[in-house]
């Protein structure tokens, strides 16, 4: 009977014990990375920096080898069509220019004798084509050792200013290696990086200003000239050269400055990075988090344009709201966040 007792007492002791537990849940809490949205005022035109440029630049070299001996000009130096920049050591050609001489002296005085034996009648006229063809061989010879004499002089094409020397006094240089770079006098344009998502706005742009980076407020016009067919295999962006209207003195070689689209500069709003924009059904989205319960919550957004890593957002949001900047991707709406490790570290 006590053990009957027991046994009872036992059985509701653990009834008891199961009803006064209560199951606890975890709500999976999500580290992200926000930013608090502040007004700016964003511009939709599109700018890129760029160089100043000339039109046309040319990259000198020997048309043969050899080893420089004078130098006659200094890098930034204004010169001439046709003013001697470098020369080269002649004295090798000037041996070789000799021998070639005297062959065609040779070759000559033979081609005459045969004419005056052929006269004679005592060689036939195989003997004065064999003589001829040696002395034309001959002729090419010596002419073409004439003009490598020429060769060990560089002379500028077109009148310049010199941008590069890439040879100095002593250095041996090889037949057509660039050894000095002139920009033509005149046309100036600027050489800028486009991405390919700009390209066909550029492209179909009416006209574009361009403004120097050592001048602020002083614009010029610019047209654009030529665009890559191809992007750059590092930078994965055209290479575009705009020509600058009307470019005066002001403007120099090497200078940076800035080749901008028509567009609404007045336009206000906000900048996010890309990675706070997810884009689901084609409508771009951003997560806001409520500042009391920590949850999100998808706010559809206007876009303005993208600049690189950055989106411009004419719409959707106010000054003071927070937006998941990283992590997007992992959220569902309600979602509990909290501050990535990284981003507490820092506040």
């Amino acid at each position: 009977m006590m053990k009957r007792n027991l046994a009872l007492l036992l059985a509701v002791a653990t009834a008891l014990a199961a009803c006064g537990k209560t199951e606890t849940r975890y709500e999976d809490v999500r580290p992200v990375r926000t930013v608090v949205v502040k007004p700016d005022g964003i511009a939709t035109t599109a700018s890129y920096s760029g160089e100043v440029r000339a039109r046309r630049e040319a990259q000198l070299g020997f048309r043969l080898a050899g080893q420089v001996v004078e130098r006659y000009v200094e890098l930034g130096q204004v010169v001439k069509a046709g003013q001697p920049l470098l020369r080269l050591d002649g004295r090798d050609v000037a041996l070789q220019q000799a021998s070639a001489k005297s062959q065609f002296d040779k070759a000559r005085m033979d081609y005459e004798r045969a004419q005056q034996l052929r006269g004679q009648g005592f060689v036939s006229q195989t003997n004065v084509d064999a003589a001829k063809v040696a002395f034309d061989a001959a002729r090419s010879q010596y002419n073409l050792s004439s003009n490598q004499g020429g060769y060990t002089v560089l002379k500028a094409e077109r009148a310049g200013v010199v941008t590069a020397i890439n040879a100095e006094v002593g250095q041996v240089v090889a037949a057509g290696a660039p050894v000095v770079k002139i920009a033509e006098q005149g046309e100036r344009e600027v050489v800028v990086s486009v991405p390919e998502s700009r390209v066909e706005e550029l492209r179909k742009a009416a006209s574009l200003t361009v403004e120097l980076w050592a001048l602020p407020g002083k614009r010029y016009v610019g047209k654009l000239r030529e665009l890559a067919p191809d992007t750059d295999p590092i930078t994965r962006t055209y290479a575009a050269r705009v020509s600058v209207v009307e470019a005066d003195e002001a403007m120099r070689l090497g200078m940076t400055a800035n080749v901008r689209l028509p567009g609404d500069e007045s336009l206000s709003g906000f900048t996010l990075p890309l990675t706070a924009i997810y884009d689901r059904d084609g409508q771009p989205k951003v997560w806001v988090v409520d500042g009391k319960t920590s949850r999100v919550s998808a706010r559809p957004v206007q876009l303005a344009g993208v600049r690189n890593d950055v989106v411009l957002v004419a719409g959707g949001l106010k000054a003071g709201e927070t937006v998941v900047t990283a992590g997007a991707h992992l959220l569902h709406a309600n979602q509990l966040v909290r501050l990535a490790e990284s981003q507490l570290s820092r506040k």
